[in-house]
């Protein structure tokens, strides 16, 4: 009685003997990647609280980005990213940014994702 193995085998190529591949499998790369794991979840976590605030916080934004002619988004990163509100002669600038982000995969689209936040009462 013939024994059948549960593996399946690949038909040999020439020079081929049968054994195992001489390259191993890629090195496991955790999503904190390299360095001090802590830190990268401490990151994450403010970046995540950062992003969240409060309604009326959110919709004085909105409606500042809007009269600018930026997203929500945009205009909430270079609050966060440089520390100032923008103003109009910003906005050249900030625009000219939006290819570079756009290849980067960064923000840039529509406003609080396609949401229109609404003031409670209107």
């Amino acid at each position: 009685m013939a024994r059948t193995s549960s593996r399946t085998r690949k038909p040999a190529r020439f020079g081929d003997n049968g054994g195992p591949p001489l390259d191993g499998p890629p090195p496991h790369q955790p999503e904190s990647g390299k360095g001090e794991i802590g830190r990268y979840y401490d990151w994450r976590t403010a970046s995540r609280r950062a992003w969240k605030k409060p309604p009326s916080i959110a919709l004085r934004r909105q409606e500042r980005a809007e009269e600018l002619g930026l997203t929500y988004e945009e205009y909430t990163l270079e609050i966060l990213e440089r520390g100032y509100f923008p103003q109009p002669e910003h906005v050249a600038a900030i625009i000219a940014r939006r290819t570079e982000r756009r290849k980067a995969g960064g923000i840039v689209g529509e406003s609080l994702k396609g949401m229109r936040l609404k003031r409670s009462g209107s």
